[in-house]
């Protein structure tokens, strides 16, 4: 791919370079300007060899535009010493964190343009020179390794409204030589060129070979690469400004057909809840003039036939299957087993013998730089902060964090769903609890209409490619739903009404949710269905009783950290 770039061409006339620079940059600030008002993000990534000058060609544009909307992120070397040392290779662990996740946390809300200065495209190569997964892999498989990120990362960027502009700067071994020796041979340069990146050319047939490789398999349809002349920075310039130009007024165009389409779902949608009565009144039957479980909360008659046909209908919309490996024994509601109970006198003894060995894990886990990361999600008073509590007391502080989901903040939706959960992660040896999780996306927003049926649908993979991310890092992740029935979920509701140091736990939407349990089902078969996979399925903790749930997490998070770190430590 790289043998497209034509380095015979003349250089650019200054006169000529003017006036076309001059003409573009008017039209990219009123651009900016528009994107920023209309909530059009852009996302704008330059690789290319040592001394490319691609931090010029940055400072080119930003001289101009609006700094109050742009961010500039610059990747940092990567040092192989650091990382052969890093205590978690042993363990598979790739780093302190995910190769990924720097990047997400970069990110410029959906109204704004971040450049990145060297991005994934750096990290990956050098993760592939120097830190490559303890597994032997063959060259091609391990770039498909790491290249699942980055495809999933600007896809997932595209298909929530940002648009993705790719550049490579290119130069011959010849001209980065010339570079090199004139920026080091200028006292006001020099910290830019270290004695390693001044002798960085030696391997250059080697790195071209990896940077045509990689170019060739990462130009994605939705962000294909634009390749730049180094050694030409005016014709680099202009090319940079016509693609940034008409990048944006595709994507403004695309902004305007995406509100449109919205406005005609609005307008179909009164439509659709008239569709959804015609199939309630179809459904009512005896079965109907009934609850389908007993107490407050709960719906009868045509309410509850009309809540059954919005379940389905949701259904209907969800997706069929996952590209994902989804295991055959994934839960669904309906099979849950709420009888389970342990006896007080077995469960104390149990609880403390299990949370020292906790502690004695944890402890290895710090030093073997292990992440572990534990998610909990299900229906309301289920038990999950209990559960959390238990586990917490088993560990030294200042090892884990405890992360809640809340409604998201401005910055939050300003940006795609998963990025406060991408900037919210724990350092690797430590562990991370979420009481609550990224699956909001498919659980509260999909039932209460916060995220549209595409935006939901979508969310499915976008999840599955997040936590394979998670596990490739090297993390443990362990993903808990905290079940109880309706009826003990009932009673469990009015103690906290009657007991004034729990009515704090109770609020009117806990009594709200409880009508809507047939959309809430639904939701949530539909993300066993898809979400269980076979490197993070969905673990069932029956919280009928919150003790046995208790218990059963502490055997499967002991058991996972035994299996990690190996049995000869507790023998």
């Amino acid at each position: 791919m790289l043998e497209k770039v034509d380095f015979s061409q003349k250089k650019m006339k200054k006169a000529a370079y003017k006036e076309r620079w001059d003409a573009l940059l008017a039209k990219l600030v009123v651009l900016q300007q528009r994107a920023h008002n209309e909530g059009v993000g852009l996302v704008v990534l330059f690789e290319g060899w040592n001394g490319a000058g691609k931090g010029s060609r940055i400072s080119d544009l930003m001289y101009n535009l609006d700094a109050r909307s742009t961010g500039v992120y610059v990747g940092l070397d990567l040092d192989p010493e650091t990382e052969r040392e890093f205590p978690g290779r042993e363990m598979g662990v790739t780093g302190y964190y995910p190769i990924m996740q720097d990047f997400w946390k970069a990110l410029g809300e959906r109204n704004s343009i971040t450049f990145y200065d060297r991005g994934w495209y750096s990290a990956v190569t050098q993760h592939m020179l120097h830190n490559a997964p303890a597994k032997l892999l063959l060259p091609k498989d391990e770039e498909r390794h790491y290249l699942d990120s980055v495809h999933d990362f600007e896809r997932q960027l595209v298909a929530d409204g940002y648009i993705v502009v790719k550049f490579f700067v290119h130069m011959t071994k010849e001209a980065q030589i010339e570079r090199l020796r004139q920026l080091h041979d200028d006292p006001v340069t020099r910290w830019r060129v270290t004695d390693k990146k001044l002798h960085s050319h030696h391997g250059y047939e080697a790195a071209y070979e990896l940077y045509d490789r990689l170019l060739e398999r990462s130009d994605y349809p939705f962000a294909p690469w634009v390749l730049l002349n180094g050694e030409d920075r005016r014709r680099s310039n202009i090319t940079i400004a016509e693609t940034l130009v008409e990048a944006l007024e595709r994507g403004l165009s695309q902004k305007e057909a995406n509100d449109a389409l919205r406005s005609a779902f609005s307008a179909r949608q009164a439509e659709f809840e008239a569709s959804v009565d015609a199939a309630a009144s179809t459904m009512m039957g005896d079965a109907a003039a009934v609850e389908v479980r007993p107490g407050r909360g709960m719906l009868a008659g045509a309410a509850l036939a009309r809540a059954r046909a919005q379940a389905a209908a949701a259904h209907d919309l969800a997706p069929r299957s996952s590209r994902f490996a989804i295991v055959e024994d994934y839960p669904q509601v309906d099979m849950i087993d709420h009888s389970l109970a342990l006896d007080p006198v077995r469960y104390k003894k149990m609880l403390r013998a299990l949370q020292a060995r906790l502690f004695r894990l944890e402890n290895i886990m710090f030093q073997k730089r292990v992440p572990l990361i534990l998610m909990y999600e299900g229906w309301d008073a289920a038990g999950k902060g209990g559960n959390i509590k238990r586990v917490a007391q088993a560990l030294d502080a200042r090892a884990y964090n405890i992360y809640p989901s809340p409604a998201p903040t401005k910055p939050e939706l300003a940006h795609p769903f998963l990025w406060r959960y991408w900037t919210r992660l724990p350092k690797a040896g430590h562990v991370g609890m979420y009481d609550r999780s990224w699956y909001g996306r498919v659980l509260v927003e999909r039932v209460e209409g916060f995220a549209t049926p595409e935006e939901w649908g979508r969310a499915y993979d976008e999840i599955n490619e997040f936590e394979h991310d998670l596990v490739d890092w090297g993390a443990i992740l362990l993903k808990f739903w905290v079940d109880v029935s309706p009826e003990e979920q009932l009673r469990r509701f009015q103690d906290r009404e009657t007991d004034p140091a729990k009515q704090w736990k109770i609020t009117e939407d806990d009594w709200r949710n409880r009508e809507k349990y047939p959309q809430y089902k639904a939701a949530i078969n539909d993300m066993f269905r898809l979400t269980s996979t076979t490197f993070a399925p969905w673990i069932v903790l029956e919280s009928d009783d919150k003790r046995y749930a208790r218990i059963k997490a502490l055997r499967i998070i002991v058991d996972a950290l035994e299996e990690r770190l190996g049995e000869d430590h507790f023998q």
